[in-house]
């Protein structure tokens, strides 16, 4: 099940409410735990045992690591147990035929060798996002952070919690601890956390569902016939696409969660308007950074020892990125492209991306649409050979590509205008801010039911697709 469905919304959230609002609130917890595993369930039942095999293990691991936390081998020995359960069973699920088609790829010439099958696995839904908060939750247990929760369902509904369950944001423990324990609902988190579902709705399925038409349509004519504008058009479209479509899940979690007495993190600042890369990785995916700063880069030494050190820090900490997002060659090239970029903004060029000089402003924001363009077009073309294709269109003066039929451009630039220019103005701070100031108001009411009712017509007509992150 995802939010942006019918089902969802009609079905499943409004009985989940009355039952959520109604019921005692000492019940809250169990209800949440039962209802997030339902609507799991209802998306992938094969793989619900992975999840609650999750909670039952941590649940006791970390209690033995709260009995014996005066006693550092056998506290260490419980926590290296967790991590290797938890970060195996993401391995196996995530990466296993990535290892073994790679395996087969360098013995392939090899006379006696049988190439090993790849084995018959799907990646079960919200497997790296969940595996990430509770390992924050193992970690934090054991640096003495947060106290082992005593009651297994509290930790069930941190780690089910069905808001941030498949996509997140990633929810560190020690973030909603009191909440679990102790929270208040009220009409006004209600009312303020329904429009913040409803602006991510309109994010994924007026905004996002519509551009992502655009990149589907340049898949479909295939690499080697578009045009070089049209291959800049389609890197767009899909940048928007992603980012409508996380954001506006994000948002989402962010809404359900206030509707439920939670403060989930924001996860999204305006990406698009960085003036670096490094600013960049600041507001996109705000969660995903925050956990490997706090968990990876820092326990590596951080920036405290030196600038090698630091580089090489960096480097473990773009690589384990971009392979976190998927078991292919070209998310962990997408992650050291990151690395080397922010490795130059550091040593050279960030004070001059982020002075207050009128050139120096739009030199970073060009400098910033050729970033987001062709990181994203890495990003989102797994095949090394299509890749190099649609690079060759973007940058036809190395010799790789060429432009064909231009034409092509004007058609689809002419269909798109105005969702292009929707993308554009609705991925700068600006509307939001204004929606921030009637947000209480009757012209913010009536805003939000015609979000949500123009946002209901699309999931009326069409297929809904599902978000582009569920598949990380």
């Amino acid at each position: 099940m995802v939010f942006s469905s019918l089902t969802f919304i009609f079905i499943f959230l409004p009985i989940f409410l009355i039952l959520y609002y109604f019921g005692a609130p000492r019940s809250r917890n169990m209800l949440l735990f039962i209802g997030s595993l339902i609507f799991y369930g209802m998306g992938e039942p094969y793989y619900l045992f992975l999840i609650l095999l999750s909670i039952f293990v941590n649940y006791g691991l970390g209690r033995l690591i709260a009995l014996f936390y005066m006693k550092k081998r056998q506290k260490t020995f419980f926590l290296l147990l967790a991590l290797l359960y938890d970060f195996g069973l993401l391995l196996f699920f995530k990466y296993t035929n990535f290892f073994i088609e790679n395996i087969n790829a360098l013995l392939l010439f090899h006379n006696d060798w049988n190439p090993i099958e790849p084995l018959k696995l799907t990646l079960p839904l919200g497997i790296s996002f969940y595996t990430f908060q509770i390992v924050s939750y193992i970690v934090d247990v054991y640096r003495g952070d947060v106290k082992a929760d005593s009651s297994i369902v509290s930790l069930g509904a941190y780690l089910c919690m069905f808001p941030q369950l498949i996509a997140g944001p990633i929810v560190v423990y020690s973030d909603i601890c009191t909440e679990l324990k102790a929270r208040t609902i009220s009409i006004e988190k209600l009312d303020n956390g329904l429009k913040t579902f409803i602006i991510g709705l309109g994010y994924k399925v007026i905004i996002a569902n519509r551009i992502g038409t655009l990149w589907n349509e340049v898949c479909t004519i295939g690499f080697e016939s578009i045009s070089t504008p049209l291959a800049w058009l389609g890197a767009f479209a899909y940048s928007m696409q992603l980012y409508f479509d996380f954001c506006g899940y994000s948002l989402m979690a962010i809404g359900l969660g206030e509707m439920l007495g939670f403060h989930m993190p924001e996860n999204f600042k305006h990406p698009y308007m960085a003036r670096s890369v490094t600013d960049f990785w600041r507001r996109w995916h705000i969660t995903l950074g925050a956990w490997f700063r706090e968990y990876v880069y820092i326990p590596l030494g951080g920036n405290r020892k030196g600038s090698f050190h630091t580089i090489c820090n960096l480097l473990v900490v773009w690589f384990l990125t971009g392979f976190w997002h998927g078991a292919a060659w070209n998310f962990i090239l997408w992650g050291l492209f990151i690395f080397v970029l922010q490795i130059i903004e550091k040593n050279i060029t960030l004070k001059w991306l982020t002075g207050d000089h009128i050139i120096s402003k739009i030199v970073s924001h060009i400098y910033m649409i050729f970033y987001i363009l062709i990181s994203w077009t890495i990003f989102a073309i797994s095949d090394f050979t299509e890749l190099g294709v649609y690079l060759g269109r973007m940058f036809p003066f190395f010799g790789v590509g060429s432009t064909i039929n231009p034409a092509d451009f004007l058609k689809q630039l002419t269909t798109y205008a105005p969702l292009l220019i929707t993308c554009i103005i609705f991925s700068t701070e600006y509307p939001e801010q204004l929606f921030d100031r009637i947000r209480h108001r009757k012209l913010g009411i009536v805003i939000a039911l015609g979000i949500f009712w123009y946002a209901v017509y699309f999931l009326s007509i069409g297929v809904n697709n599902p978000f582009l992150y569920f598949r990380f």
